[in-house]
């Protein structure tokens, strides 16, 4: 299902109809500040477990994400951060950035791995925002694009839907995306590192 949803000003409904769908275990493709994103809710194994598939990816290994509605989320997630790791995130927050934090003890409950660190994502777009303040809890999230090449389809939305209709439940129509992804930082060793250069600048972080 390919549902429109103004970026600028999310109608009720529409949140309402795709919150459902997550709530129920549902498969969503939407618009971030940076490209667009495939998600579900974080507590829906079997939904986290179709997406892993999608991606062809073993769920063991991969790195993903979350995105989160702001700070004050991180302290079920992650372990506790340092000041001026917390002060860096709330400065450049939200934004096109991805930040790698030390997981708590929920992370390999929730997803079967030995993994120790999580990416918190808040981005500066509505439609996401909007969504997780609805749910009340942050939405698993990986790139659309297909191993780091990022093609036309990963923009347009009616494309994306062309590709991926049959494979997830609803396909969010927010408007043309960018074409770069967020910027990585690993901060669980204490220090910066970038793992990749993307849409947020790097300077920002030191």
């Amino acid at each position: 299902m390919l549902v429109k949803i103004h970026p600028d000003n999310p109608n009720p409904r529409g949140i309402a109809q795709i919150v459902e769908c997550l709530k129920d275990g549902g498969i969503i493709i939407y618009p971030t500040d940076t490209i667009y994103g495939i998600g579900c809710d974080i507590f829906q194994q079997k939904a986290v477990e179709r997406i892993a598939k999608i991606k062809n990816v073993d769920l063991k290994k991969q790195n993903f994400s979350f995105i989160c509605s702001d700070l004050s989320q991180l302290s079920d997630y992650t372990l506790p951060i340092s000041r001026n790791t917390y002060k860096i995130m709330k400065r450049v927050l939200p934004g096109p950035y991805t930040f790698i934090l030390k997981a708590n003890g929920s992370i390999p409950k929730m997803f079967k791995t030995k993994k120790k660190t999580v990416g918190i994502r808040i981005p500066n777009h509505k439609i996401p925002q909007v969504l997780v303040n609805k749910m009340g809890n942050p939405i698993l999230s990986t790139s659309v694009h297909d191993q780091d090449t990022i093609m036309k389809y990963s923009t347009d939305p009616e494309l994306i839907y062309e590709k991926y209709f049959n494979k997830v439940d609803i396909v969010i129509d927010g408007g043309i995306g960018h074409l770069t992804p967020s910027t990585v930082v690993d901060y669980s060793s204490g220090k910066a590192e970038i793992i990749r250069e993307g849409l947020g600048s790097s300077h920002e972080l030191f």
